[in-house]
């Protein structure tokens, strides 16, 4: 390292060779340089998907999720398994062991799932994938006193005129139910017209179907041949011609039942800030930069609005995007800020020279940093930018460290090259030893295994990154700068009044920093040398105190930080079965309540222009806000699910933290006795229950049993509140069996259903 310091002080041009090509590789990989709202994590997590549809939570954990776990629970590289049986579904998620290839376990785990031959009937194929998180980074309301249809087609259209632009690849329509074609049929059609059921299904089967019919070959060539009848719309579907008499006349299917062009009976419905509304979801996958793909949307939803009736409006929800940019701004202004302090602290104490090498440490560290993003596969988000605010106030300390010296040895010295050269080798080994503390401090966040090592290692390796390129410029790039420049009769020469005033300034300054040196810290340090065994007794003592709080509780321990977000919901969980009328109500009921928080706050708060919330979402039969959680099983949807999600001003203008805020809206909340689980959620990023305890038992009744008075003791305790549990009864059922006199006469369980 002296050798390497002495070479580039005594060649100038390749230290500034070197600095600018730090600069221009820093700017070269901007534009390449991944942006994405939160790291992409690519978990150790297989997830199996088994549909039983009409089943009940229980017949589908004795039927499918059992036999799944005896199948696979032997497979290596399995390191857990957990299943969850829901009402007509089996999910099953299998972390696989840190190290072992991903890719061998989910072909051994397909090969597993085609050996079973025991699955019920009814039962679909299973899916089995890599677990892949997906990042909304984009919602789009489209809202109006309109028609369901209205709404659902131009929310289609707006999602296909989304996926059709070239940086987007994934976008979804939610809220809005599924197209559906119901054929009522009633008794007495069939029994005037002699049917039965099973006629008019098997009518509608032969006809609303579309089959190749092979080819023929002719003279002019080979032709093919297909039938066309697949019915698509209601209208069709009653053209259909259930019974031809032997008088030629025909009976259509319009004329024994009733068709519906509707929508599928399970509800899901949405409204924005008062309005019937359906949703579009935005994704970003893969290599694609998050500030693109928004300002791609937001450009076409401009277009968009002149093709929608006036009576629709477009608003933009949840743009993730906008988070993103303000941790940008935080960390632009910091850094400006950095510099000019560090600029002007060095410039009152030490040359200008100094002061603008020195403070053009935090830039060069930076770029450099960015040089190695594309290298390293690291990309521009909420942790990186993270750790490049973390790292801010350390990058220039080995410089300072660096400068000061040299400036102390070239007072003392005519010859500024060697001054700079022995002032730079006199703290380099304090200096390196100084970094590589630092670095043994984040080291362990880079090869942390699993998860933890996937999503914090970012900001370890951000972080030794740009260390290094600090003590790059400390120790390689700053001596050359330093050591060249004019000589000191030059400088006399060329200096002006306001120089020469500057110097005076300067001179007081340094005086002053030295009689505080001289006569406080000096004797203060020699006593404390002096009385070593009370100083160290001191320190012991002092270490031991920070401890002994830490053990006591009184410093908070956390695994995630919470991230304030602009955004707060309510999500509601109702048994499943319930009415979607009794859930409708629930809804209300919290809607109700965060406008109270809304007219209380607004009214004590005049001077804030505006209102606190800006839009206000309900959803009954999905829970949309809960896709940005960390959890691998998604919210689903039915009849007994429901939430209120609110955009709040931004956070520098509202009085209220959004924390303050979900508060308020709990406590207004009334009580709903019929709700199994309320949330509310305030921050940008859920990482799951702050308590999560499990509870193991064979036996159904006494686990539930045990749950629930888990349940009424927590509780009690202060500060508690969201207790609830995964456990799922499913729908009440009506059991059918065959009765023995039944049985005599032939009959078996299977007639039941024909």
């Amino acid at each position: 390292m002296r050798r390497s310091i002495v070479w580039f002080a005594h060649n100038p041009v390749a230290a500034n060779l070197m600095a600018v090509l730090i600069f221009l590789g820093g700017l070269a990989a901007l534009p390449v340089i991944r942006q994405q709202s939160f790291p992409d994590m690519d978990l150790d997590l297989i997830q199996i998907g088994v549909p039983y549809l009409g089943a009940a939570p229980e017949e589908v954990e004795e039927g499918v999720c059992v036999r799944i776990e005896e199948e696979i629970a032997g497979i290596q590289g399995i390191e857990r398994l957990t299943s969850t049986a829901s009402e007509g579904a089996c999910g099953v998620s299998v972390e696989i062991v840190s190290g072992y290839p991903v890719d061998r376990a989910l072909a051994e785990i397909k090969n597993g799932l085609d050996s079973i031959d025991t699955f019920p009937v009814e039962t679909e194929e299973p899916v089995v994938s890599h677990y892949q998180m997906r990042h909304n980074e984009l919602q789009i309301a489209i809202s109006g006193e309109a028609s369901e249809r209205a709404l659902k087609y131009y929310g289609e259209r707006l999602r296909d005129g989304i996926l059709a632009m070239t940086d987007v690849t994934q976008a979804e329509l939610v809220n809005a139910r599924d197209y559906e074609i119901s054929i009522e049929v009633p008794e007495s059609s069939l029994r005037r017209h002699g049917l039965t059921f099973s006629q008019v299904a098997s009518a509608v089967r032969r006809s609303s179907l579309d089959r190749p019919g092979g080819s023929i070959r002719t003279r002019g060539g080979e032709i093919l041949l297909r039938s066309k009848g697949q019915a698509y719309t209601g209208e069709e579907f009653e053209k259909i011609v259930v019974l031809t008499r032997e008088d030629g006349t025909r009976v259509l299917l319009g004329e024994v039942a009733h068709v519906v062009d509707g929508f599928e009976q399970d509800p899901s419905y949405a409204r924005f800030d008062g309005e019937p509304a359906v949703m579009v979801q935005v994704f970003r996958v893969g290599e694609q930069k998050v500030f693109e793909l928004v300002e791609q949307v937001k450009t076409y939803l401009l277009r968009f609005q002149d093709e929608v009736p006036d009576v629709l409006s477009l608003t933009v929800w949840q743009d993730g995007s906008e988070y993103l940019r303000n941790r940008l701004d935080v960390l632009i202004r910091n850094g400006m800020g950095g510099f000019l302090l560090v600029f002007s602290l060095l410039a009152l104490f030490l040359r200008l020279r100094l002061a603008i090498w020195v403070a053009l440490g935090i830039p060069l560290s930076f770029m450099g940093t960015l040089w190695l993003f594309p290298v390293l596969d690291l990309s521009v988000d909420v942790l990186s930018l993270f750790a490049f605010i973390l790292v801010l106030g350390i990058v220039v300390d080995d410089a300072i460290v660096v400068g000061e010296n040299v400036h102390t040895h070239q007072e003392r010295s005519e010859d500024r090259l060697e001054a700079s050269v022995r002032g730079c080798q006199e703290v380099s080994t304090p200096v390196i030893f100084g970094v590589l503390t630092t670095v043994a401090a984040f080291l362990p966040l880079i090869v942390a295994p699993g998860s933890t090592g996937t999503m914090f290692g970012t900001i370890g390796l951000v972080v030794v990154i740009c260390l290094f390129f600090s003590l790059l410029g400390s120790m390689w790039i700053l001596p050359a700068h330093l050591g060249h420049y004019m000589t000191p009769r030059r400088q006399r020469e060329g200096r002006n009044a306001i120089s020469r005033r500057w110097k005076r300034t300067q001179g007081t300054l340094s005086e002053s920093l030295g009689r505080l040196a001289r006569y406080g810290y000096r004797p203060a340090l020699e006593r404390a040398l002096r009385w070593r065994y009370a100083t160290v007794a001191t320190a012991v003592s002092l270490l031991a105190v920070t401890l002994s709080i830490a053990a006591s509780g009184r410093i908070g321990f956390s695994y995630f930080p919470k991230v304030e977000s602009d955004y707060i919901s309510a999500s509601v969980t109702l048994p499943q079965g319930a009415p979607v009328e009794q859930t409708a109500a629930a809804v209300r009921n919290l809607e109700a309540a965060a406008l109270r928080v809304r007219d209380e706050v607004d009214a004590l708060h005049p001077e804030k222009s505006g209102s606190l919330m800006k839009h206000i979402l309900v959803s009954v039969g999905e829970q949309p806000a809960l896709g940005n959680s960390m959890s691998t099983h998604g919210p689903g949807n039915g009849s007994h699910l429901g939430q209120v999600s609110i955009e709040l001003i931004g956070g520098e203008e509202r009085p209220l933290s959004s924390k303050q805020i979900s508060d308020l809206w709990r406590a207004y909340s009334p009580a709903l006795p019929e709700v199994e689980e309320l949330v509310f959620t305030s921050d940008y990023i859920s990482m799951g229950d702050p308590v999560d305890l499990e509870l193991r038992s064979a036996d159904v009744e006494q686990l539930v049993a045990a749950a629930d008075q888990l349940k009424e003791k927590l509780a009690v305790y202060p500060g508690v509140f969201d207790v609830s549990d995964s456990f799922r009864a499913g729908k009440d059922e009506i059991v059918l069996s065959i009765l023995p006199s039944a049985e005599a006469l032939g009959w078996v369980l299977g007639m039941i259903w024909g």
